[in-house]
C-alpha cells in the first residue's frame, strides 16, 4: 500500500503562486481526494501490486485559513483549541479526548500512530500535542477510504497542512510503512473489534505494531465491551468485544498489560445493542468502554 506525507509542501507552493499575483477571486472547489506527494511501499499481502495513485488533485487552500495547526502544550489545550471543528467538538463530550491522551502519556516530540484514523479525530489531537518535533501516522484501509472515510480524512488533511502528520493507507495485516520504527505509542480506538469481524490477520497485525513500538512503547486499545464470556463473538452484530478476549490476544506477541482506566465505564450499559455510530443513535457515547494499555517491555528483542 502506500503512506502519504501531509500537503505542506504542496501548500508552500500555493501561497508562492498567490505571492507572485495569482488572478484573484479563483478560488477552486476541493477534490474529495489528495494526491500523494510520497509513495512507498506495497500492498500488503500482495506483494508487488501497489494501491493506485489518485489522479484528482487535492482540495485547494485558501491563504487565509493556511496556517500550520496550532501547537498545544497539553492535551487540554489540544483539546480547547479555537481552530478545530465544530464536528469534532460534538464528539468531546463522548471521547473524553483530553482525559484519554492524559492517560496516554501523549506529549511533545512523541512518535505515534493511530491504526483505522478514519476522519483523522484523535490523528489531530495527537498532532496538536507531539509538535512539529513529533510525528503522527494516520493508517486506513483502501476500502475504509473508499466507503466513508476518504472526504474527511482528505479535507482534514488539506486543512492542517501539517507536516507531522503522515498519511497512511494500508491493509490492517501490515498497518504500518517500513520508516514508522521506534514509535512511543500505537492506539486503536472503538475500531479492534473491526479487525475481527473483517478476518484481519490479527496475530500478523499484533506482530507488525510490536515491530514498529520501540522498547518500553505502549500499544493502547479503546473499545465497545461487550458481555462477559462471549469473547469476540459480538463484534459483527453488536459491534463490542469482551476486554479479556482482547487482553489475552495481544499478550500471545509479548505485549504486558501495564495499565487500564474505567474513563468511560458504564455500568449500567446491557451490551446487548449495537455500538456502531450508525446503530446507536442517541445512545452514542453511551457505550461501557475499556481502555487497555499493553507495553513491549524494555528488554524485547
Amino acid at each position: 500500500m502506500q503512506h502519504v506525507r501531509s500537503i505542506a509542501p504542496r501548500l508552500a507552493m500555493a501561497l508562492l503562486v498567490t505571492a507572485a499575483g495569482a488572478t484573484a477571486g479563483c478560488k477552486k472547489k476541493a477534490d474529495k481526494t489528495p494526491a500523494p506527494t510520497e509513495v512507498k511501499g506495497s500492498a500488503a499481502g500482495t506483494a508487488g501490486t501497489a494501491t493506485p495513485t489518485p489522479t484528482t488533485p487535492p482540495p485547494a487552500i485558501d491563504a487565509a485559513a493556511a496556517a500550520v495547526i496550532t501547537k498545544a502544550v497539553t492535551p487540554a489545550e489540544a483539546v480547547a483549541a479555537a481552530d478545530r471543528t465544530a464536528d469534532d467538538k460534538a464528539l468531546d463530550a463522548g471521547r473524553k479526548p483530553a482525559e484519554l491522551l492524559a492517560f496516554l502519556h501523549v506529549g511533545e516530540g512523541m512518535r505515534v500512530a493511530e491504526l483505522f484514523a478514519g476522519g483523522g479525530y484523535t490523528v489531530e489531537l495527537m498532532a496538536r500535542v507531539v509538535g512539529p518535533t513529533g510525528v503522527v501516522y494516520g493508517q486506513n484501509t483502501p476500502d475504509i477510504l473508499a466507503k466513508f472515510a476518504e472526504k474527511p480524512w482528505s479535507e482534514r488533511l488539506a486543512r492542517l497542512a501539517s507536516p507531522n502528520i503522515v498519511r497512511v493507507d494500508r491493509e490492517l495485516g501490515a498497518p504500518l510503512p517500513d520508516d514508522a520504527t521506534n514509535l512511543d505509542l500505537v492506539v486503536m480506538h472503538l475500531v479492534y473489534h473491526d479487525s475481527v469481524w473483517m478476518g484481519v490477520d490479527r496475530t500478523g497485525m499484533n506482530a507488525a505494531i510490536w515491530k514498529a513500538l520501540k522498547p518500553g512503547g505502549e500499544f493502547a486499545v479503546i473499545d465497545h465491551s461487550a458481555k462477559d464470556g462471549t469473547g469476540s463473538d459480538a463484534a459483527k452484530e453488536l459491534h463490542r468485544i469482551e476486554k479479556k478476549f482482547v487482553q489475552t490476544e495481544i499478550e500471545q506477541t509479548g505485549f504486558k498489560l501495564d495499565r487500564e482506566s474505567d474513563l468511560f465505564a458504564h455500568p449500567e450499559d446491557t451490551r446487548d445493542w449495537s455500538a456502531s455510530p450508525s446503530a446507536a443513535a442517541d445512545k452514542r457515547g453511551q457505550s461501557d468502554r475499556f481502555v487497555l494499555v499493553f507495553k513491549k517491555p524494555v528488554d524485547a528483542k
